[in-house]
């Protein structure tokens, strides 16, 4: 028997990314509803879920990062990978990289903004 948060990281993982693989959705699924994640809404652990499966499975990242990219500048040449992945699952969000921000300015992390979505249409809706 699945418990509440278990059922809300199913809603919200059906919300986020309708016509998933089975595969990616079973891992994304466990991802989320891991220890690490608990501290986090369902919305925000499916969401940062998602985006650590897609590039560890379905981009170059871990290569560019063998290869002595820092996480942040591989970060930025899988994110064109990463939204295709999205679109093809027909995601209700996108990854957007944002620009510097001035010295002194607090930049938020992808566990903040996880929880503000930024909405899009589907490519598939009326």
């Amino acid at each position: 028997m699945a418990t509440e948060r278990q059922k809300a990281i199913a809603r919200h993982l059906t919300l986020l990314i309708p016509r998933v693989p089975f595969l990616d959705a079973e891992a994304i699924r466990a991802d989320a509803g891991s220890r690490h994640m608990r501290s986090l809404t369902p919305a925000a652990a499916v969401w940062l879920a998602t985006l650590a499966h897609i590039r560890h499975q379905h981009t170059d990242y871990d290569e560019l990062r063998d290869d002595g990219y820092e996480r942040d500048e591989a970060r930025f040449f899988v994110l064109d990978a990463v939204n295709a992945v999205l679109d093809d699952w027909a995601s209700t969000r996108q990854l957007v990289s944002e620009p510097d921000e001035p010295e002194g300015e607090a930049e938020d992390t992808e566990a903040e903004q996880a929880d503000a979505p930024t909405l899009r249409r589907r490519p598939d809706a009326d």
